[in-house]
């Protein structure tokens, strides 16, 4: 009884069953066919192009991905050198492909954070309870007394897809061992605080500032703030202070006797070291070990 009605199945089952292995292989020579003819040529120096580039894909060079940049900066190369994660190295490779010469680009360029205040430095207007995000907050006119400083909510940390943002007591710090330069983080801060900057050594001095309020109400809203009194642009000249704010020239720097003397006349210890090992100044007889890859996490 059962082999009577296995053969009963399959007398009525088969002709279904060549039906579709017919169809099944009909489709698979049509779409060999089409894959054929419609195929699109590949122009080998793309990709070779996109073998030097990184495939991180971090859109620092203004295009969706590596694939893309490969295939403009083949068609105008004058993109040459927009990948920052890759840096002079991929560069040059690509100029390879391309029979060009590349020309030096200069140090590469990496964030630094112009501010230095954190939680216990700030003075804070009420207790936030909304949206954690940098962007909400500084849509709000009551979150901290300065509207210049870093918000540390960490729009830059989750902007940053190599790890290497962390905000330890409020304040964003790069870390520099795992940054790439891709700029990610410069274009999430709704203040503007993280500027890309050419590091021409392996640490650079700068005036972790933005505020240009007057010095009186720079005093009463932060500890660590800017108050544009000078000294340092009186102790070198590539210091000079513009609206209450001192500034430091990247582009001349150079570590001398000169800037070491603004950095520690500097009443408010706003000039400091960014870079791989970086150390704060003391404050209050606390020191602090930031923008390295021992960041604390706060």
């Amino acid at each position: 009884m059962i082999l009577a009605d296995v053969l009963d199945l399959w007398s009525s089952a088969w002709p279904a069953g060549v039906m579709m292995l017919s169809l099944g292989g009909g489709f698979a020579l049509v779409l060999l066919f089409a894959s054929e003819k419609l195929r699109v040529e590949v122009d080998p120096k793309v990709e070779q192009i996109h073998r030097a580039l990184p495939n991180l894909d971090c859109g620092a060079c203004g295009f969706a991905g590596c694939a893309q940049y490969a295939k403009a900066v083949l068609a105008d190369p004058e993109l040459l050198g927009g990948c920052a994660p890759g840096g002079a190295a991929t560069s040059a490779v690509i100029a390879g492909v391309l029979s060009l010469q590349v020309s030096d680009s200069g140090p590469a360029r990496k964030p630094i954070v112009h501010c230095s205040a954190h939680t216990g430095d700030k003075t804070l207007y009420a207790r936030y309870e909304g949206i954690q995000s940098c962007t909400a907050a500084n849509a709000l006119a009551n979150v901290q007394a300065c509207k210049f400083g870093c918000l540390g909510f960490g729009d830059c940390v989750r902007a940053c897809r190599f790890g290497a943002l962390s905000k330890p007591d409020g304040l964003a710090t790069v870390d520099y061992d795992k940054c790439t330069g891709c700029t990610a983080c410069s274009k999430a801060c709704p203040r503007n605080l993280i500027e890309m900057v050419p590091f021409k050594h392996d640490r650079m001095m700068t005036v972790a500032c933005r505020s240009i309020e007057t010095p009186k109400v720079t005093r009463s809203m932060c500890k660590v703030g800017c108050i544009g009194c000078g000294l340092c642009a009186k102790q070198s000249e590539l210091f000079s202070v513009a609206e209450n704010l001192a500034r430091l020239d990247y582009r001349r720097y150079e570590p001398s006797e000169q800037t070491e003397a603004a950095m520690s006349k500097c009443p408010t210890k706003v000039i400091v070291w960014r870079g791989p090992g970086a150390v704060e100044p003391a404050r209050s007889g606390d020191e602090r070990v930031v923008e390295s890859g021992g960041a604390e996490d706060g």
